[in-house]
Order: structure tokens, then sequence, then C-alpha cells
């Protein structure tokens, strides 16, 4: 199956998954339920929520997580700071990088927004290096936008 095609189905599982539910806490919980089943070779999925100037733990998949990161730290730090997606094939080459498990080598963190206010994160951490491309980082804010469509966003 090409990148492309995993995507569409992906995407498509995620529009069944939410569909008639708005609550953003439970949609976000079940996307990353979704991610961790369905992405081969990840161990951690999940979402960081902005408050103020850090980002807390949101629903995840995997090992317990860092709690708190402040906004312009690690990888999904600079993503709100920078206001861009992060595809980092390399953790330990990232400047910065907080390792809340030390077998994540890979990452992508995708922002996410509501406008121009930033909410959090999407956050995918995989233990092979360079797991990531450009195909998942489109097909993942594509996943992204459909979850902030399909939900009713936080008041954070």
């Amino acid at each position: 199956m090409s990148s492309n095609e995993f995507y569409t189905s992906l995407n498509a599982q995620l529009e069944g998954l939410l569909s008639g539910e708005r609550d953003w806490l439970a949609n976000t919980a079940n996307a990353s339920a979704l991610l961790f089943m369905e992405l081969p070779e990840i161990n951690w999925a999940g979402f960081y929520f902005l408050h103020g100037d850090e980002l807390r733990v949101g629903p995840f998949q995997g090992k317990p997580a860092c709690t708190r990161i402040q906004v312009g730290t690690g990888v999904c730090g600079t993503a709100v700071a920078s206001g861009k997606a992060q595809l980092v094939q390399d953790v330990n080459q990232f400047p910065g990088h907080i390792a809340c498990d030390a077998v994540s080598v890979s990452e992508v963190v995708i922002p996410l927004y509501d406008g121009n206010r930033c909410l959090g994160v999407l956050d995918v951490d995989s233990p092979r290096l360079a797991r990531f491309s450009s195909d998942d980082l489109t097909g993942l804010q594509a996943f992204v936008q459909i979850l902030l469509d399909s939900s009713d966003l936080p008041a954070f």
C-alpha cells in the first residue's frame, strides 16, 4: 500500500470514529489510539495542549510522557514557537531535544490551530531513525485537520 493509500484509509477511519461525536477530549483520545494502532514503527502518539507559555500532556498512547514542555523547548515547543510542523529524522541532532523516552529517535510534530490561535500539538515518536517522511507529514496534517473540523475546540 502506498503512503497516499495508507493515509486515505487512516483518515477515513478517523472520520468514521469521530462521526457524531464533537467532544474534544474524547476525540483526541480516540485519535491517539487510532494512530498508535495503525502507524507502524511508532512508540508514542498523542497530544499536548497549550496553556499560557507551556504545553501540557493530553491524551496519548505509549510510555508515560513529559507532563509540561515550555514553548520554544524541544521539538514540540519549537513547533508552537515557530508555528510550523517539525519533521525530525534524528532527535539526537535536534538542539534542545527533550528525551521523554530514550528509545525515541525520530519525531513528527504538527501544531493544532484554530484560525490564528495555537491549541497545542500532535506528537508522534518512533524508535527507528528517519522513520517519518514528507508523505507522513502531509498525511498527519490532513489527520489533524479532520480532528479540528470534527471537534468542539477547547478554550484553554
